[in-house]
């Protein structure tokens, strides 16, 4: 099929606006190169280097730096920092060679240049550094200071020290005039972040203090990290395993090559004695006798080693299952409930990885993260079936999403004791057979009691709303669509039920 003809098939859902802040871990690295791939599915407004505690460049005139309980024992003039650090222009490079292919199979691709127009270097000289404005906190800034609408999902894969300088560069702005009430209102309404615990101190500093009404949501997860293999269910382990790895993803084109996996002989930066994940086939006695500070089992060549931060970018990944509309919503990045830490701050229900290190000094996890691993095999089928396109030139020779809607809309109003009757429209861009499921996704939901579909299966199914159902309670349905072909890819929509 040729792009234009593609173009008629793809998703009119609208594409959530965000900006990443990374810094050069490897599982950022990972992580961005499947980014990338869902670059389709986002509208990508910058994609800016940031430091955090682990990673930080120096400012080059030889300054020291030192805070205590780091890694670091003594001043250092950088730290895990390699000079000309281009880890993210790096795996823009590799999309550029992957883009003509991508764009046969999805037309809303941008061009590499449109990728290379929106990457900044931010607040990277040292950990928690706002001293001045950069390239990439006054990005920030003019996207949340724009005039379109929000929300704007600010992804902190580092630590928060530029987007905190561009909040405080808009304070300092409008302080003191007669828009500063207004614009800190509209600013605190369209920002979102997602953080992966706080890697420097601005977020608890500045940021909680000064923009309390930000909604902030911690993502921070053992499912998608270093720990996955402690977490994720016992059946999907074999897609952490170097078989699977080899054949979906490192031996795909570019951006697959790029991926890091165990025993590549890659580091991010040569020499660093805490990343020792480019050896393999070494106990970890073997690694510390060489001066490795080995904090995780070593696991086979060409394993999984890491995507840490991909959990900020999982619930906009699937824009039909609307897990990014609310953090009760739940979706590919899994549930969130309240938390005392801010105004309007949101925690993993079941998360098992407490940000600071907490959960290991007190004897283990708190949690087994099932909101988010249950999504896990379909998010790792998902990622193949792209990587799949960015090495397959001809739309008819890799598979496809199946294409679902649901006839009555996906937000309806109805009343207790009814029966409401839901279609789905589903059909196939290769001709593949779809089969529908449904399923009420009670925690979701505000309704406290338990509700069926009359169908699991099938394109039509009926809810009864409750009796004691009470105005404004809700229940969500998820339809999913999964074609039939050898590889099956799968397709979302979430139907809202509030009640009169």
């Amino acid at each position: 099929m040729k792009p234009e003809a593609a173009a008629s098939r793809v998703s009119t859902i609208p594409r959530p606006r965000t900006i990443v802040t990374a810094d050069p871990e490897l599982d950022d690295l990972n992580s961005m190169i499947r980014f990338l791939l869902y670059a389709d599915e986002l509208k990508i407004e910058g994609l800016v280097y940031a430091s955090s505690r682990f990673h930080w460049r120096g400012d080059g005139d030889g300054t020291t730096f030192f805070l205590p309980e780091r890694e670091y024992d003594e001043p250092q003039t950088s730290w895990r920092w390699a000079p000309g650090e281009r880890f993210i222009d790096d795996a823009v490079d590799a999309y550029a060679q992957a883009y003509e292919n991508l764009v046969v199979h999805d037309p809303r691709y941008p061009s590499p240049d449109e990728l290379r127009a929106v990457i900044r270097e931010g607040n990277v000289d040292f950990e928690g550094d706002t001293a001045a404005e950069s390239p990439g906190s006054s990005l920030i800034a003019d996207v949340l200071l724009d005039d379109e609408p929000g929300p704007v999902y600010l992804q902190l894969w580092a630590g928060p020290s530029t987007v905190a300088r561009a909040l405080m560069s808009i304070e300092e702005r409008f302080a003191g005039t007669d828009d500063g009430e207004r614009v800190r209102a509209e600013v605190s309404a369209k920002a979102v972040i997602t953080k992966f615990a706080s890697q420097d101190a601005t977020y608890d500093d500045y940021i909680r203090l000064h923009w309390p009404a930000i909604r902030v949501i911690e993502v921070a997860t053992l499912a998608w990290g270093y720990m996955a293999r402690r977490t994720i269910r016992p059946e999907d382990l074999p897609l952490l395993g170097a078989e699977w790895t080899r054949e979906n993803v490192t031996s795909q084109g570019p951006l697959g090559a790029l991926y890091r996996v165990w025993g590549d002989g890659r580091q991010m930066v040569p020499g660093d004695l805490t990343d020792y994940f480019h050896l393999s086939g070494q106990t970890a006695e073997e690694l510390r006798a060489q001066g490795f500070g080995v904090w995780m089992d070593p696991q086979p060549a060409g394993e999984w080693i890491s995507e840490g931060d991909t959990t900020n970018m999982l619930a906009l990944l699937v824009p039909g299952l609307r897990g990014h509309e609310h953090p009760t919503y739940g979706g590919w990045g899994g549930r969130y409930e309240r938390t005392a830490e801010g105004d309007d701050s949101w925690g993993l229900v079941d998360a098992a990885f407490a940000p600071g290190g907490a959960d290991w000094a007190s004897g283990g996890p708190t949690g087994d993260e099932a909101s988010v691993t249950r999504w896990f095999a379909d998010a790792q089928a998902d990622f193949a079936a792209r990587l799949q396109w960015s090495v397959t030139p001809a739309f008819a020779d890799a598979n496809h999403h199946p294409h679902l809607d649901v006839a009555e809309g996906i937000d309806l109003d109805v009343d207790p004791g009814q029966s409401v009757t839901v279609t789905a429209e589903a059909s196939d861009p290769d001709g593949d057979g779809v089969l529908v499921r449904w399923s009420v996704y009670d925690e979701a939901g505000t309704y406290p009691g338990e509700v069926e579909a009359s169908s699991a299966t099938g394109a039509t199914t009926i809810v009864a709303v409750p009796a004691d159902a009470r105005p404004g309670e809700t229940i969500h349905l998820i339809a999913e669509a999964t074609d039939d072909a050898p590889a099956p890819l799968k397709a979302y929509r979430r139907v809202i039920l509030t009640v009169r």
